[in-house]
């Protein structure tokens, strides 16, 4: 296989043409619809409000890549990086090309400490290739094996003594872009910026329809949401198939960031949002649109539907935390109050409206489904900021013309999938997917 590769292209003028044209378009289907609704003060109040409540919208696309001022760039050189890759259960050639990746940088890092968390996988073979090229290249390596003790504790394995100044956290899965170090560090030019969010890709978007629609998913929302937090240097979720830590705030949370517990249950998962509000009360957290990975998805309904599960349930534990521990004065805290509030004006609509005979149905179904198609398109316009090696402009075009059936997959299944997993978010566990290697680097293609 070769080693995947993208481009981020920014945002180019036409696109911010597109962006103004169809946010006019969004703004007048959510008045149609408020028009629609029946004539009574709360109406249209509401729907203000809702539309409110997606603030994260425009916001995200004042984000621009970071770069270090050259004065800076001889600094950023001299860090040593050093990279965890934790390991259970993954596919030998997918952790093969993880591997590669790593010591294929255009930025070579110092470091990588490979963690095996119990596998009732066989990686010799893996190990060997993996320890001669390195040594061929001057990167330091280790290779441990643990007992089973979820993610956390392989990530965590031995990095207290590690004299690294950044740590990366990589997914076994993911593999990297040729520049995906040299990106992710620019951002800490800035000695205020304590980590740094990878761009995440899908590596295996044609394996059937759940790639494809993981694809039309992944890269509208991380240049959504975490865009948007990256623009107020606030972002609360890294993903954890790339992201860059200052030491000093991984060494802080050791042993209470493996030990974290929930209705006095070991809390395993959501493990990227933990660290990344370590790193948020040190000083600064940022997204780098230009730092790409290429992560595998799952390609079978029952994978991608528990991990989907697995990770609405973490999110659900660390809202309540955030609202709990969080100080009024907290952006954090507001923007979580309103995500929730967004859901439960969604909830309450139908409700509402099943309630009152004065509703014009027909009225109401057409504003409605403009408005959402709008939004919709108006979030798809971020598949056009990444050029990657393996797309042709065409299957871009036609992603984005497909993006309303990524919006009917978001209402018809992970809306009931976020529902069912808020009300379950007590089942917190470990690796939760990986009782075998469920998707494949060949099969994944």
């Amino acid at each position: 296989m070769t080693d995947p590769s993208a481009e981020y292209a920014g945002h180019p003028r036409l696109l911010a043409l597109l962006v103004t044209g169809v946010t006019g378009v969004t703004v007048w289907s959510v008045a149609r619809l408020a028009a629609a609704l029946p004539g009574n003060d709360a109406g249209p109040a509401t729907w203000l409000l809702a539309a409110m409540l997606l603030w994260w919208l425009p916001l995200s696309w004042c984000e621009r890549r970071i770069t270090a001022p050259p004065g800076e760039r001889a600094g950023l050189d001299a860090l040593r990086v050093t990279v965890q890759v934790p390991v259970y259960n993954e596919d030998p050639e997918a952790l093969r090309a993880c591997l590669r990746s790593v010591l294929a940088q255009s930025r070579p890092v110092t470091r990588v400490r490979v963690v095996d968390d119990g596998s009732h996988v066989p990686y010799d073979d893996v190990r060997h290739a993996f320890e001669s090229a390195a040594a061929a290249r001057g990167v330091e390596t280790t290779w441990d094996r643990t007992p089973n003790r979820g993610k956390r504790h392989a990530q965590m394995h031995a990095l207290a003594e590690d004299d690294g100044d950044v740590f990366v956290t990589l997914d076994s899965d993911s593999v990297l872009d040729r520049h995906a170090v040299r990106e992710g560090l620019a951002p800490f030019a800035d000695p205020r910026v304590q980590s740094v969010a990878g761009q995440v890709l899908v590596l295996n978007r044609t394996a059937g329809p759940i790639g494809r629609l993981t694809g039309l998913l992944y890269l509208p929302f991380t240049l959504g949401l975490r865009s948007a937090g990256s623009v107020l240097r606030k972002v609360t979720l890294n993903s954890g198939a790339l992201a860059f830590y200052r030491a000093g705030v991984v060494r802080r949370c050791a042993g209470a960031y493996e030990n974290e517990r929930f209705r006095g249950r070991p809390m395993q998962m959501n493990d990227d949002s933990l660290l990344t509000f370590h790193a948020l009360l040190a000083g600064r957290t940022v997204h780098q649109p230009s730092a790409m990975v290429f992560t595998l998805a799952p390609a079978r309904f029952g994978h991608y539907a528990r991990q989907q599960v697995r990770w609405m349930r973490g999110t659900a534990v660390r809202h309540l935390w955030w609202l709990r521990y969080l100080p009024l004065t907290s952006v954090i805290f507001w923007t979580t109050v309103a995500q929730h509030l967004h859901l439960l004006l969604m909830a309450a609509l139908p409700v509402a409206l099943l309630t009152d005979r004065q509703v014009d149905w027909g009225a109401v179904a057409a504003a409605g489904a403009q408005a959402g198609l709008a939004m919709n398109y108006v979030m798809a316009l971020r598949l056009f900021t990444v050029r990657r090696g393996d797309e042709s402009a065409g299957a871009r075009l036609l992603a984005f013309a497909l993006a309303p059936l990524a919006a009917l997959w978001r209402l018809v299944v992970l809306r009931p999938l976020l529902a069912y997993a808020v009300l379950t978010c007590h089942r917190v566990g470990r690796w939760g997917t990986r009782g075998g290697v469920e998707v494949g680097l060949t099969a994944g293609k």
